[in-house]
Order: C-alpha cells, then sequence, then structure tokens
C-alpha cells in the first residue's frame, strides 16, 4: 500500500494556479488512472483534472472555490503495486500544516490544518482562524468562510509590535452594501477569473492607445455580394470580422513585435500567430484562439470563428480552444460601437477592437463621397511597443482592409 500525491496541473503556459470548482469524487471512492478527480477553473475555462493512479481515494486535501498555485497537492490516493512508496514514506515527507514563525492566523488554531489560500487572507486580514467557523467538509475552514468573517467586521488579533513609521496605515476600503430592493448576483468561478485576469492586466501593463479609420467600402461590397452563395454552400455564415482578423494576421508578419510578450528581462516575438477573438455568450466573454490564423484563407477562418462561437455559446470550450492567443482582436462593431479602447489579454502585447461600419460622407479628389467607414482601435503594452511602430502596424491593417476587393481577395 502506498499514498500518492495528486497535484494542481498547469492546464496552459502562463497558468500559475487553478480553482477547485468541483469535486467528482469524494474519500473511499474507488477510481481508476485516467478518471476525472475534480474540475478546475483557470483563464476562463473549466478543466477535469484526471486521476495519475488507480487506487482509493484518501483524503481531499483543497476544498470546492478555492485557488491552489501549480504543483500545489489537491488529493491524496491510496494505490497498490510495486515499485510505489510506501504511506509511511509519504507521510513523513508531506509538509507541516502551519509554521510556527508565520503569521498570527497560523498560530491561533495549530492543531487545525489550513490551505494556503485561507491562510494568505487570514494572514492579509490578521484573522485569528481559531474564531472562524469552518462550512467544508469536516468543519474545515474555506476562503469563502474567512471572507464572510471579514465581511461581517469580526475583531481582527492584534498585531505583533512593530517599528514605529512615520506614514500612517491606510485604512480597508469598506465593501458596499445592499440596500433594500436592490439585487444581488452571486460571483461565479469563471467571472471571478475574467475579473482577476483583468486587474493583473491593467496593474502590470502600462496601457497606451491609437485609433485610425479605414475604408471598408469594397470589403461591404465583396463581402455582401457573397454571403448568401457563400452561406448556402459552407452553412456557415461570412462575416466582416473574418477578414479582418486576416487583415491583422498578415499585417503581424509585417511587424511580429505586436505578436510579442513582456518577460521581465526580455521581450518574447512568437513564432506563431495564434489570434485570440472574445465571444459573448449571454452571461459572460470568452477568448478562444485561432490557431495559425496567417496560414488559413478567409473561409478557414470563418468557419473557426463560427465554431469557436457555437462552442463557447454550449459551454464546450475546451482548454486547447483557450491556449496559445499571441494577439488578441475583438468584434467591438457588432454592439454598435464606434469607438472603444480594450484592456489587453494579458500577457499579450496588444488588442485591436474593430468597430461598426458606418455609412458617412468623406472627401475624395476634393469631392464628397458616401463611403463604409471603420475605426479600428489598438491598444498596446507600452513597455514593449511605443507610438511609432504601433501608428505603422495600423497603417499596414488599413491598407490590407482597404485593397480588399473581389478582384485581390481571395475567399478560399
Amino acid at each position: 500500500m502506498a499514498l500518492e500525491k495528486i497535484t494542481m496541473p498547469q492546464l496552459g503556459e502562463s497558468v500559475t494556479e487553478g480553482t477547485i470548482s468541483q469535486w467528482l469524487v469524494a474519500p473511499g471512492d474507488h477510481v481508476n488512472k485516467y478518471d476525472a478527480l475534480a474540475e478546475v477553473l483557470t483563464d476562463k475555462v473549466t478543466a477535469e483534472i484526471p486521476s495519475s493512479f488507480t487506487g482509493t481515494v484518501k483524503e481531499l486535501i483543497a476544498e470546492e472555490d478555492e485557488t491552489l498555485e501549480v504543483g500545489a497537492v489537491i488529493c491524496i490516493l491510496e494505490t497498490e503495486g510495486e515499485g510505489e512508496q510506501p504511506a509511511e514514506t509519504v507521510k513523513e515527507e508531506a509538509p507541516a500544516p502551519e509554521a510556527p514563525q508565520k503569521a498570527p492566523a497560523q498560530q491561533s488554531a495549530p492543531t487545525g490544518r489550513f490551505s494556503p489560500a485561507v491562510l494568505t487572507l487570514a494572514a492579509e486580514h490578521n484573522i485569528d482562524l481559531g474564531q472562524v467557523t469552518g462550512s467544508g467538509r469536516d468543519g474545515r475552514i474555506t476562503r469563502k468562510d474567512v471572507l464572510a468573517y471579514v465581511k461581517n467586521g469580526a475583531p481582527a488579533t492584534t498585531k505583533p509590535t512593530e517599528p514605529a513609521s512615520s506614514t500612517a496605515p491606510q485604512k480597508a476600503v469598506p465593501m458596499p452594501t445592499s440596500q433594500v430592493g436592490d439585487r444581488e448576483t452571486p460571483i461565479d468561478g469563471i467571472r471571478k477569473a475574467i475579473a482577476k485576469h483583468m486587474v493583473t492586466s491593467k496593474h502590470e501593463i502600462p496601457h497606451a492607445w491609437m485609433m485610425v479609420e479605414a475604408d471598408a467600402t469594397g470589403l461591404v461590397r465583396y463581402r455582401d455580394g457573397l454571403k448568401n452563395k457563400f452561406k448556402s454552400e459552407e452553412g456557415y455564415a461570412l462575416t466582416y470580422f473574418a477578414f479582418f482578423v486576416k487583415a491583422v494576421a498578415q499585417a503581424l508578419k509585417e511587424f511580429p513585435i505586436l505578436n510579442s510578450t513582456w518577460a521581465g528581462d526580455k521581450i518574447i516575438e512568437r513564432a506563431d500567430i495564434n489570434i485570440s477573438i472574445a465571444v459573448a455568450t449571454d452571461d459572460h466573454l470568452f477568448v478562444p484562439v485561432i490557431k495559425h490564423a496567417d496560414e488559413k484563407s478567409i473561409k478557414g477562418i470563418a468557419r473557426e470563428i463560427n465554431e469557436l462561437a457555437a462552442k463557447a455559446r454550449a459551454g464546450k470550450l475546451t482548454q486547447d480552444d483557450m491556449s496559445g492567443g499571441t494577439f488578441t482582436v475583438n468584434s467591438t462593431g457588432s454592439f454598435g460601437s464606434v469607438q472603444s479602447m480594450g484592456i489587453i489579454n494579458h500577457p499579450q502585447a496588444a488588442i485591436l477592437q474593430v468597430e461598426s461600419i458606418v455609412k458617412r460622407p468623406v472627401v475624395i479628389d476634393d469631392m464628397i463621397a458616401i463611403r463604409n467607414m471603420v475605426n479600428l482601435c489598438l491598444s498596446i503594452d507600452h513597455r514593449i511597443l511605443d507610438g511609432l511602430v504601433a501608428g505603422r502596424f495600423l497603417q499596414k491593417i488599413r491598407e490590407n482592409v482597404e485593397i480588399i476587393t473581389k478582384e485581390n481577395t481571395p475567399i478560399y
């Protein structure tokens, strides 16, 4: 007999943590190798954690709705077989549940076992965990319990004496409270992941913005003349957005610095051009990826847009669908927007917002003409990019859009 640890896997290149959204097993359950143990939420998509062994679930270490770093132990399996580590060895190597030199929260209930997330929250708010009632399995304290304790205004423990400082301590900002008639909507895992991703982007990336307008008259005429025939033959729509994604992919080949990532002491230019596209459902926004977009025809891009949107609406997007993006294009024009400044999809270097195509008068050769105009709004990571290269990149996209005609632009 041996005890084997199941850890939080790394479900993507830039993924550093995951949240257990639902356990699919309980202590005492028998599982086979590759059976799903839990659902984990990361990067806006839910994936299943498979068992690495055949055996019996001994203990669930992590609680539902608990966020853990990649590599953290989430559960223990009891297994049989040769060459496996004996149970005593695993127990000896397992880290102690708490270290006495850490935050007061750990010292308040030395007999308890707390997750890293619970200990971090308790330390941040200086909470005595001995005063918190646990709602988890066997009375275990979860993040929700600590947050509820803080929200209810429970007193904090006395902090250790610290050297005097001339800077006055900052007061915690009170959380908003509901009034009579207000409606509360609980925050689900996907919305939490979106919120965290956006906050990370705004905190870490110094955003800058630029915008150009492009004449999309040729594109509109070409697409409108094809759309009915294309839909009847292919079974899915030929959208304006497919043309814009192609135009961006072509521009990225000429300006690879836009297809890059800030990596602390270096900038990584990605070899593959993988375009993330924003897909909205009734409740959430997902960002699946069109891989190798520069190598695909407009028909191929249109097909992938249709397939990814259908999977998002059906809740069937996979981790592979969501990973590997190097640049994001967002069709904000589908909502009637004419100007917007997107938040960059961290850790990418830029995001392009394609606005509504609007008929309006413009001056051509000193004469007024009615044209189909579109604004292209670019948000950039100012650590990587400056106005010069961003402006040239936008000019190239505009050129790519304005030359789209039946004669110049094959669909297949």
